[in-house]
Formats: C-alpha cells, sequence, structure tokens
C-alpha cells in the first residue's frame, strides 16, 4: 500500500528563488490529501505532478503565507471545467476567510466548495485510515496540526503451513486471514489465530505546520514513522523565534526525540538560510540523528517502519 509524500513549499513566510511558500501533498493509494496552500501552489502542482483531481485540502491555520494559493487554485480548476465538489477544511475562523478568499478569485463559482471547521481533537475516519487534529502553539493563533494514522493491519498469514493443514488456496484462506475459522470437506475446524499472526500497526504520518514546540505534538508524533515539524530559525534566532509562535530546528529535533518518532523532516525556514539550510540540519542532528531537510520537489516513500527519500 503507497503512502508518499511531496513537499510543494518549505518556504516561511514569503518564497524565495528555491523555496515557495508552504504546502504538502500526501498520496495514499492514488487518493491525494492537501495540507496548506499557499501562494502559487497550483504551479507547483503542475511542476511536480500532484493531480488537480483531489477533493480535500486541509489547513493548519489561516496565516496568508498558507492559504492564499487557494484562490489560483480554484480558479483554475474552475476554468478547467470542473463540478465536483471540492472540501475545505481548517481550525475555527475558517470558514468566513476561506469563502471571502475565494470569491476575490472568480465571479461565479461553478462548483460547490465545502468548509469544514475542525476542534483540536476532531477525527475524520476513512475506511483505512483516520486524520486526527490535535493542538499547535502559534502566538494565540488558531491552530492545528494533523496525525494521519492508518488502520491496523492483518496479521502474516503462513501459507506453507496452510498448505500443510490440507487447506486448499482460495477462498479458505482470504476467510482464514480475515479472522474467521474454516471447515475442511473432511470435517476438520482450522481457526485463523493457528495461521495468522499478530495484528500490525499501519503507518503514523504528523505534520505540525506552525508550531513553537508543545506537549500535544510529541503526544500526537508518538512512535510515528515521519514527523514534518517547522524549524523556521537557527538556534543564534531562538528568541524570534519564541516572539514569533515558531521553532528552532533543535526545538523541532527535541520534539521527535521526545515522541520516539522514527524519522523527522524539517520545513519552513526563514529566507536567510541556504537551500539546503544545512546549519538547520547539523543543529536538529546533534540531537536527533534521523533528521532531514525538506526541499521543494521532495518525494518520500513511507514504508511500513522506515522512510525512504528520493
Amino acid at each position: 500500500m503507497s503512502l508518499t509524500v511531496r513537499f510543494l513549499g518549505t518556504s516561511a513566510s514569503r518564497p524565495t528563488v528555491d523555496r515557495n511558500v508552504s504546502s504538502l501533498a500526501i498520496i495514499r493509494e492514488g487518493e491525494t490529501l492537501m495540507f496548506d496552500c499557499g501562494e502559487g501552489t497550483q504551479r507547483q502542482m503542475m511542476r511536480y505532478g500532484i493531480s488537480f483531481a483531489l477533493s480535500r485540502i486541509f489547513f493548519t491555520h489561516m496565516h496568508a503565507d498558507h492559504m492564499l494559493g487557494v484562490i489560483g487554485l480554484c480558479r483554475t480548476l474552475a476554468l478547467g471545467g470542473r463540478i465536483e465538489p471540492m472540501h475545505l477544511f481548517g481550525p475555527p475562523g475558517a470558514d468566513e476567510l476561506l469563502r471571502r478568499a475565494i470569491q476575490l478569485g472568480t465571479e461565479k463559482q461553478p462548483f460547490p466548495i465545502e468548509v469544514t471547521e475542525l476542534e483540536p481533537g476532531a477525527i475524520i475516519e476513512h475506511d483505512h485510515y483516520s486524520l486526527q487534529t490535535f493542538p499547535v502553539d502559534h502566538r494565540g493563533r488558531s491552530a492545528i496540526g494533523y496525525a494521519l494514522i492508518e488502520k491496523e493491519r492483518l496479521g502474516r498469514f503462513d501459507p506453507e503451513r496452510a498448505r500443510a493443514l490440507g487447506v486448499p488456496e482460495g477462498p479458505m484462506w482470504g476467510e482464514l486471514h480475515r479472522g474467521r475459522s474454516v471447515t475442511l470437506s473432511d470435517g476438520r475446524v482450522v481457526t485463523a489465530e493457528s495461521l495468522v499472526g499478530p495484528t500490525r500497526p499501519g503507518r503514523r504520518v504528523v505534520l505540525t505546520g506552525d508550531s513553537r514546540p508543545c506537549d500535544a505534538t510529541i503526544a500526537a508524533a508518538t512512535n510515528a514513522d515521519l514527523l514534518v515539524h517547522e524549524a523556521t530559525f537557527s538556534d543564534e534566532e531562538a528568541v524570534r523565534a519564541l516572539e514569533t509562535g515558531h521553532s528552532t530546528a533543535r526545538e523541532a529535533a527535541e520534539v521527535a526525540a521526545k515522541a520516539g518518532a522514527k524519522k523527522l523532516l524539517l520545513t519552513h525556514f526563514s529566507a536567510r538560510y541556504t537551500r539546503d539550510a544545512t546549519e538547520l540540519e547539523k543543529e536538529a542532528r546533534a540531537v536527533f540523528r534521523e533528521t532531514y531537510i525538506a526541499r521543494d520537489g521532495m518525494e518520500l516513500e513511507v514504508a511500513f517502519g522506515d522512510v525512504t527519500s528520493d
């Protein structure tokens, strides 16, 4: 089951030559979920192969560098003849701001736009995963993070033992794998417990948006396969980070370490840092070794129990 993360914008506040402002897409089994939509996101989608067929965009907060791109995106979708609804999600206060913004971009909206405001702790259920929100600390603003949490997977089925027990391949194997006992033609009953191992956890991807380090992020990212945390500043600008409601790279690494996350991706960099932001990576790795710098266009495949990047 594929689960990839594609960074569309990794700059804080304003774009640079190398980085656009905030946006990220998660593609799971062909479904695209977008998180934040800064100015110019639609061009980044075209540049990095993200389909316009998406139907859900999630906002961490309503600062301009995280949401202005929805105006151009919806305009482009309208010009392309879209008729399917677009579902927008954000923290309290998002409804009015998003609708006013979209009205600036078009005289007539040809497809429905549905806006849902999410309180911290809200859960959006899907057949195979849930999206859970958690509170983050961003200058007292209405802001939330998101955790994509896959549901438990079936345990491993033992085909060799099944054959040894005389269970014919086919529907009976499927029944056993789903936890149901089967009766063989000779009357023997084979239980799922004898052929199927314990259930296995799905993957967990956690996104903070703009935030100071906080306990809620640590809780949400506990044992996460991937934590995407902002790192706007280096240690030299720690006072500035505190004043503006942002994190330093070291602080983000401390969150990942306390949470026991498997991998940390830093994003949302001040324009004062280089494209590679090596100084930020160095600071963070001194605390949490599995730290990496996100860049525009970077794609990561989140594997079960591991994460690999291109």
